[in-house]
Formats: structure tokens, C-alpha cells, sequence
């Protein structure tokens, strides 16, 4: 279900901040997120795909395990070296959509992946990666199936015509691989509100076409794989077989912005103090270390405090976030406040550990066991 009233529930976030709490910290209500697993499993499954997320939002071993008991089918990851966290962690179906082109570590690690993982999926977007990868997993001795990518109009990685994609599809059978289907992402969609639907459908009609095309020429497509926290909450996606949404299980600014969810469904806060006060402007604890450097398209300043809502992060410095009241009250030394990211994904990846919270109260932190995991 798409939101359309940005303001409602902002001001209770506003109050989603503990005492005690060494600032600046990530803040993950899991209450908020149990029901953003079982919206989003709800939402796909009703339309007969699987949900398959991506886990490069969260880092997390028990988010993972989380979806996975809300019915996700195995989870998605961004690396090989997430792949291999997650592995070690006893999850053995993972897709890796991402071009994988296996040299150094990543060789060492994608070999060892094919040997000892159950199910693994690989991306492939060109003829000499897929050469490379099945020389990588031939001594593996189980199958390994690989997904081409199709670029539906993000302008990022992705084959860009039908005869590509069968041209990639030569070289991966050739290599000894299993083509069994297309993947893509509707990237653009986060670019305008206004924008998401037809990115949905450019989803939607970009594995259709590449799918009839590869299945035409004798291939076994079993998977037509799309992700997007936006296009995802579309309902018009006759066909495709695979959802792989993943700032869902926060969601974000951004995200209340596209109309992908309200307020009450972000899960993840920050929460900082105010540590010094100029003339017309109060400095947070959370700065591009914490915040990240993000500001997507259509966005103003690095995040929104809940309870301060006319004000506006408006430079960030490795540990100062600059604040400019705006209209509203000031905030005052030494108070605690809530931040709201703009994107969530590089946010988790420059912490540590989550401080969770469940029926409103404190819980052990959890760690983000695949932080700094990019290669």
C-alpha cells in the first residue's frame, strides 16, 4: 500500500530517543520492522512471487534470519564477501546481483562459495564475465546458476539489447553454467515521485522481453527477478517471479518521499545531541560518518528531526551536522534528538552495532556483522 500524507506520524518518531544512550546511535524499533517483513511478504506472495531481499540494507545476521522466518525464499546480497558472511552465518541460498567478475579475493571466495553453498545465484551482464565466473566454479562440482541482468532504464549495469543478453547466455552455457533467468532493477525509481510506477513497468516489461527472447532460444527460464523498495509495493507485476526489495525493512526518508511507506513505518532512527550552539545555527553529534554524504534528488538537507521539522541538516563534516532552525524552534545544548536518514543502506554501513528496541524498550544491541563487506 503507497503512502500519500508525508506528514503523518512524523512527531512520533520525534520520541523514539533513551536516556543512558551514548550518542550518535542507530536506533532500530523491532516491532516496526516485524511489521514491515510481514507487509512486504503479505504484498508479494498475493501477487505468486517469492521474496528473496536484499540483505546489503540491514548487514545483519538476525535480520536475515528474521526474513527468512517471514517467509523469504533466501536472501539477495551485493558482494561476495556478504555472501560469504551470510554462508558462514548457515544461509544457503544467496544471490549475488551484482556483475561478479571474480579476480583476487573475490576469486578465492566465489570458489569456495560455489563448493559448500546449497543454492547460489550469480550475476552476469557480459560474455567474458561469464566465462570467468564458470572457469571460477567449474571445480566445484554442483551446479551454479546465473541470472543475466537487463538494464530497464537505471543507466547502470545491465545487457542493453536481446542480442547481448544472448550473447551472454552463449558464453555462461558454454562456460558451464545455468541460465536460469533475468534480473533487473528499477533504479529509477527513486528519482521522482512521480517517476515510480513507470520505472515499475519498465520492470516489468524489460523481463518479459528479455525472457521470451532467451526462452525462444531453447533456455529454461525460471526466474524473472525485479527489485526495488518502490517499484515493489506496485501491484500491477503479472509475471515477474521475484521480488528483491531491500530498504523496506527500515525504509527512510527517501522512502516516505517516493510514497513507498509513512513515518510510521521507518524503523531506524539516529540519535544525537546537540554539542554546540553558534549564532544561527546548533551542531549534532552525527555527521557524514554517521548520516552519510547521500542527498538524493528532491531532498533537502541530510536527514529531518522529527520534532524539529522546519529545520534542516545543511552541512555535514566527519562528526558535525550542521542544523539551521529554519522557522522553528531552536534546539538547545545538550538535547537529545532524533534524525530521520535520507537513505538508510550506507547509514547501517558505517556502524557497528544497532541499539534495538522492542515494546518500546531497550534491548541488547545487535552488531552489523557485514559492515565494510564491498569486495
Amino acid at each position: 500500500m503507497r503512502s500519500n500524507d508525508y506528514e503523518a506520524g512524523l512527531d512520533e518518531l520525534a520520541e523514539v530517543s533513551f536516556d543512558g544512550l551514548t550518542s550518535p546511535a542507530l536506533v532500530v524499533d523491532l516491532d516496526r520492522v516485524e511489521r514491515n517483513l510481514g507487509s512486504m511478504t503479505a504484498a508479494v506472495t498475493s501477487r505468486g512471487a517469492v521474496l528473496r531481499p536484499h540483505a546489503k540494507t540491514h548487514k545483519s545476521v538476525n535480520l536475515g534470519r528474521m526474513q527468512l522466518e517471514y517467509g523469504a525464499t533466501g536472501l539477495t546480497v551485493a558482494t561476495l564477501s556478504e555472501a560469504a558472511m551470510f554462508a558462514a552465518a548457515g544461509f544457503d541460498d544467496l544471490f549475488v546481483a551484482y556483475p561478479v567478475w571474480p579476480a583476487g579475493d573475490r576469486l578465492r571466495m566465489l570458489t569456495t562459495l560455489a563448493a559448500t553453498t546449497r543454492r547460489l545465484r550469480l550475476g552476469v551482464d557480459s560474455s567474458e564475465g561469464a566465462a570467468r565466473v564458470g572457469a571460477a566454479v567449474r571445480s566445484a562440482g554442483r551446479p551454479v546458476e546465473v541470472l543475466i541482468e537487463a538494464d530497464c532504464g537505471g543507466e547502470r549495469s545491465g545487457v542493453r539489447s536481446v542480442e547481448a543478453a544472448l550473447a551472454v547466455a552463449r558464453s555462461a552455457t558454454e562456460a558451464g553454467l545455468d541460465v536460469v533467468g533475468v534480473f533487473t532493477h528499477g533504479g529509477h525509481s527513486y528519482r521522482t515521485r512521480d517517476g515510480v510506477r513507470a520505472a515499475a513497468d519498465d520492470e516489468v516489461l524489460t523481463l518479459h522481453r528479455y525472457g521470451e527472447a532467451l526462452r525462444n532460444h531453447g533456455y529454461d527460464v525460471r526466474e524473472l527477478s525485479a527489485g526495488s523498495t518502490p517499484t515493489s509495493h506496485e501491484d500491477e507485476r503479472t509475471g515477474v517471479t521475484e521480488e528483491r526489495p531491500g530498504t523496506y525493512v527500515f525504509n527512510d526518508r527517501l522512502q516516505v518521499r517516493l510514497g513507498a511507506c509513512g513515518w510510521s513505518a521507518v524503523a531506524l532512527t539516529v540519535q544525537a545531541t546537540v554539542v554546540s550552539v553558534g549564532r544561527d545555527h546548533v551542531i549534532i553529534d552525527a555527521g557524514a560518518k554517521v548520516l552519510s554524504s547521500d542527498l538524493p534528488a528532491g531532498l533537502e538537507g541530510y536527514g529531518v528531526l522529527p520534532r524539529y521539522p522546519a529545520a534542516v541538516i545543511s552541512r555535514l563534516y566527519d562528526h558535525h551536522g550542521v542544523v539551521l532552525p529554519g522557522d522553528g524552534p531552536r534546539p538547545r545544548l545538550g538535547e537529545t534528538v532524533v534524525v530521520v536518514p535520507n537513505h538508510v543502506c550506507p547509514v547501517v554501513n558505517l556502524a557497528d552495532q544497532v541499539q534495538i528496541v522492542s515494546g518500546g524498550k531497550p534491548a541488547d544491541p545487535w552488531p552489523v556483522d557485514g559492515r565494510g563487506l564491498v569486495t
